[in-house]
């Protein structure tokens, strides 16, 4: 990460607002390494934010960025990527922010495969906001709208978005950090709508509440209930319960919309009396 700190994150910004033990850090450095990994310059890269924890990353990082309003991000990310289609878009999101009030959002970009990655931080709540719980909040877990624990079940965010028509699925943790980077470097890669879940940790507004008071207590539980996708393979349902897949899940080609919208374009200016 040192390697790359004078090159792609705004210093004068530190310190961040983030808390003691949080996971944002870890998966924006993974993001940092994916991005130097593959050789982009600050200059062809978007990074696209909403609002909570995870809006924070655009503050530091320094690549050409925008804040949103909440839930809000997929659409003008959308918007820039049909103007600027040779960039590489990036949305950064909570599982507040991009599943709950931008769930919408994330379904008809996932649809329209357009060529967006989405990196969804996953800490189980609200971090910034309360600590409300989230769609992505365990049942039976605590939070400040859920004193007695969650009742509804939780989403599956990955099944979500391949329903929905995404091209590149993929799960990762901010334990398995190594994995984590080498999944958002395959999503920017892809042509098509990318969407990689980064399982984190949020010691402060969710891991109190549920009996996992330090850092490394929720990192430990990821370690432990995290199986890849081809160990799972080899595994039983019962064998599964409790655990959450981590790896790929998704890669394919199918149009995409922007190539697709340009083709239209170049048609309609073709035509006699098109301009």
């Amino acid at each position: 990460m040192a390697v790359h700190v004078d090159r792609y994150l705004r210093l004068h910004k530190m310190p961040h607002i983030w808390c003691p033990g949080c996971g944002n850090g870890i998966v924006l450095g993974a993001l940092v390494r994916a991005v130097a990994e593959l050789g982009c310059s600050r200059d062809e890269v978007v990074v696209i934010t909403g609002i909570g924890c995870s809006a924070r990353t655009n503050a530091i990082i320094d690549f050409n960025t925008f804040q949103t309003t909440h839930g809000r991000a997929l659409s003008f990310a959308t918007g820039f990527k049909l103007a600027r289609p040779e960039m590489k878009v990036v949305v950064v999101t909570g599982d507040g922010d991009g599943l709950a009030i931008g769930g919408n959002h994330l379904i008809h970009s996932a649809r329209r495969n357009i060529d967006i990655t989405t990196i969804l931080i996953n800490n189980s709540i609200y971090g910034m906001t309360g600590g409300q719980h989230s769609p992505l909040t365990p049942a039976g877990s605590y939070a400040t709208t859920a004193p007695y624990g969650t009742l509804e079940p939780v989403f599956d965010a990955c099944r979500l978005v391949e329903g929905a028509g995404a091209t590149y699925v993929a799960r990762g943790t901010a334990y398995h950090v190594v994995l984590l980077q080498r999944l958002i470097a395959r999503a920017i890669s892809h042509k098509g709508f990318a969407f990689v879940e980064a399982v984190s940790q949020c010691p402060v507004g969710f891991g109190r509440r549920n009996k996992m008071r330090t850092p490394s207590e929720m990192m430990r539980w990821q370690k432990d209930h995290a199986v890849t996708v081809k160990a799972a393979a080899g595994m039983s349902r019962e064998q599964l319960r409790g655990k959450i897949l981590i790896g790929e899940f998704v890669n394919r080609n199918l149009p995409e919309l922007t190539e697709v919208y340009g083709r239209l374009i170049r048609e309609a200016q073709s035509r006699p009396g098109g301009e």
